[in-house]
């Protein structure tokens, strides 16, 4: 099985390739992984110690950030290096100051596998919430290195839970311990038979907690929403701008809307604009107009969304429309704000345990979407119930990054 995998590999590898002539995105994946490990020779020495991070994309990392944190005050000696599968997430965080390297992880073959453990040497490898790569894991296994899932999230469709799952099941041998999300998912390693878990929730309640400590004001924003109601929309795709649209043109003159669209793209920003009859501006335009005099306000650049949220009333949170997979809803429930998702979020455990509490609601299309923003706009009591709500459930959920470091306390040296 083993000799079938790295065929495919080295198979995927050379489609990807060809794909990236006529991808963006691809290329960018492609190019991103050429120069990997002379970056890697440049900042990391034979002598370094290092702890190497594993994320998929942004959503990983963010979820990753708060063990990133605590080791850098824990060890701070060691250098920390952080791999990203995703173009989203390496071109968003690749100059975070919490890490010595940030890199593309090179392909999962054997050959890159080895050199690229023997380049990093880390005393300490750590995989947020999932992402199995056999060749990296057999690897880190061979060397003895201490390796960690965080935040692992397990489902039964999965192939370590088949018949002719077995390969990939080994690979899951290589993990000292697994930091799990929720009993599902530890149930499900039980039942292969690993009992090395610990379920200690996810790291991103504790991320988010901490932003509403955070000095968030952003005077732009101030000026746009002054005593208005404000409905903030996050990390929109075009099929969630279709559904709000309807509402965002009819909604009531107090309400005011900032839209944070999920990809940057001049285009798409400009034909949605155009859709709008109200009063709009773009944020590169803040400067050139005074700001409460518009009812919208379109983010046409990145890094200020979590901000932003401290200064909703409502928050859409984009992705759940299509299938482009829900958006971090953490974010504004950490400040205590309703939340409207879109209807295609089965694999999101935060947002089914929210609307549960009645804390969120998903909507099926436009008719849905304006009747949800309607009653949370009109009823005041209900919508700071709701809120409260939010606000609760990220702070019930926190110390998930505690138990993890309890743990590399006593079991790292």
């Amino acid at each position: 099985m083993r000799i079938i995998y790295n065929l495919l590999i080295h198979f995927v590898s050379f489609g990807l390739r060809i794909v990236a002539l006529f991808s963006k995105k691809m290329k960018l994946f492609v190019n991103g992984r050429k120069d990997v490990f002379e970056v890697l020779q440049q900042k990391i020495s034979a002598t370094d110690k290092t702890i190497w991070f594993h994320c998929a994309s942004l959503g990983e990392f963010e979820q990753g950030v708060p063990i990133m944190e605590a080791m850098k005050k824990i060890k701070p000696n060691h250098k920390i290096v952080v791999s990203f599968f995703s173009p989203s997430g390496y071109e968003i965080k690749k100059n975070t100051p919490l890490a010595d390297a940030v890199i593309y992880l090179p392909m999962d073959t054997s050959s890159n596998a080895k050199r690229f453990i023997k380049t990093v040497h880390p005393s300490l490898a750590i995989f947020v919430k999932y992402e199995f790569w056999p060749n990296y894991l057999f690897e880190l296994q061979k060397k003895n290195i201490s390796t960690l899932l965080v935040s692992g999230v397990f489902r039964k469709n999965q192939i370590f839970f088949k018949s002719y799952g077995s390969f990939m099941r080994k690979a899951l041998g290589s993990f000292d311990h697994f930091f799990l999300q929720d009993e599902k998912s530890e149930a499900l390693l039980k039942s292969i038979g690993f009992n090395n878990v610990t379920v200690s929730g996810d790291t991103r309640f504790d991320r988010v907690s901490h932003q509403i400590e955070m000095d968030n004001t952003l005077k732009f924003a101030e000026d746009f929403k002054g005593n208005s109601l404000c409905i903030v929309c996050g990390s929109t795709w075009p099929d969630d701008e279709a559904v709000l649209l309807d509402y965002i043109n009819s909604a009531p003159e107090n309400v005011k809307f900032i839209i944070a669209p999920h990809k940057i793209e001049t285009d798409k920003i400009e034909s949605f604009k155009n859709k709008i009859i109200k009063k709009t501006v773009l944020h590169s335009n803040k400067d050139e107009v005074n700001l409460y005099e518009y009812s919208v306000l379109i983010i046409d650049c990145i890094g200020l969304l979590s901000k932003l949220y401290s200064y909703a009333d409502i928050a859409y949170v984009g992705g759940a429309m299509g299938k482009t997979g829900l958006h971090n809803i953490l974010e504004p429930a950490t400040f205590g704000v309703p939340i409207v998702i879109g209807k295609n979020y089965d694999e999101f455990q935060e947002a089914i345990r929210l609307q549960d509490l009645a804390g969120l609601f998903s909507v099926n299309n436009a008719a849905e979407c304006s009747e949800i923003l309607d009653k949370l706009i009109n009823n005041d009591n209900f919508r700071n119930k709701t809120g409260m709500i939010c606000g609760h459930f990220v702070n019930k959920n926190t110390g998930a990054t505690q138990k993890i470091i309890n743990y590399l306390i006593a079991n790292f040296k």
